[in-house]
């Protein structure tokens, strides 16, 4: 009896070990971040002329910007960052966006799906992928022609096209604001998931 109470006391202790080692690793890591601030060389802090912030919650990975032109148009961007392209995590990542234009009175929405890339932050560029027209808002059948891939479109179709998200305000205000934010907020959730490890660790401690 002796023994085996023995027995689990050692196990009991192995496992506290482990689980100091580890929140010992989770500390250091939550330490790095929090001293090395790789965007403070970068501006950040304001969003784009004309549009506000729709939905950017702490727990979810995108976020979504408004707009009303002056002609009465809704303009809508969701935004979210791409898969990492390497081991290291390079900055900046790819974004991926996606543009919803609304006349006013009318159901139908010209949908732009495309993204933000470069090899750094000040040779970023904005490409667009698909350009879709929606009959309506709640129109997501699958199996709808959306029209051709945008690289097949002719050539000034898709210049005409650029100009006019431009006109929109999908320029390098937002591009670059979009690139800065979605890191920092991916940064911002890494840390307080590594806060989540070290109370739960800490806990039989």
């Amino acid at each position: 009896m002796r023994r085996l109470r023995v027995n689990g006391i050692l196990r009991q202790s192995e496992k506290a070990l482990r689980d100091l080692d580890l929140l010992k690793v989770i500390q250091s890591e939550i330490r790095y971040e929090r001293s090395h601030d790789r965007f403070k060389n970068y501006p950040v802090g304001f969003y784009p002329r004309d549009f506000v912030v729709d939905w950017d919650s702490p727990a979810s990975q995108d976020v979504v910007l408004r707009r009303r032109c002056e002609s009465g148009e809704e303009v809508a961007v969701s935004a979210l960052l791409g898969p990492v392209r390497d081991e290291e995590g390079s900055f900046p990542r790819d974004i991926l966006m996606k543009v919803c234009i609304k006349k006013p009175g009318l159901d139908p929405i010209l949908r732009f799906d495309g993204g933000v890339s470069g090899k750094d932050f000040k040779r970023l560029e904005f490409n667009i992928h698909s350009a879709c027209y929606l009959p309506s808002p709640t129109s997501l059948n699958p199996s709808a022609y959306r029209g051709p891939s945008f690289s097949k479109l002719d050539p000034n179709l898709q210049d005409a096209l650029k100009e006019y998200l431009q006109a929109k305000g999908i320029g390098e205000d937002l591009t670059n604001f979009l690139v800065l934010h979605l890191h920092i907020k991916e940064q911002s959730q890494y840390v307080s998931w590594l806060r989540k490890l070290e109370a739960l660790v800490s806990k039989d401690n």
